[in-house]
Formats: structure tokens, sequence, C-alpha cells
């Protein structure tokens, strides 16, 4: 197995809770909030809480309002 060059990070499978706020550019607060209220998909490992960079993306996909109607 080859490893990465510097400066290349591999693409985590999961993010922690900073990781998904940063990437919302939202507030962990805020993100707990969501995900306590089961606004926001996660995945449970143990007692510890991920996010799904995908499902992440669908869960965006899904807010979007205005634009063209069809």
């Amino acid at each position: 197995m080859s490893r990465p060059q510097s400066g290349d990070s591999p693409t985590p499978m999961l993010l922690t809770v900073l990781q998904a706020a940063e990437a919302l550019q939202i507030s962990e607060r805020k993100l707990w909030s969501m995900t306590a209220s089961g606004e926001i998909p996660r995945v449970r490992i143990g007692r510890s809480v991920r996010y799904d960079p995908t499902d992440l993306r669908a869960w965006i996909e899904r807010q979007k309002t205005g634009g063209p109607r069809s």
C-alpha cells in the first residue's frame, strides 16, 4: 500500500460533531439541537455520534427552496 503524499489526507468516512458543524457552517450547539430533534441524520457508534458526509449532502438538497419550479 502506498502512503498519501504530504499534504494529502484521506477523506474521512464519517465526520465528528466539530467537523460536521464546520462543514455546515453552524455551531456545534445548533448541530446537537438538530441531531436531538431528528432533523439531521447521524450514525451512532457506541456512545459516539458521527455524521456521514453523503447524508449531510442529501439533507442539504432536501432543505433547498426557491428557484425554478417544474
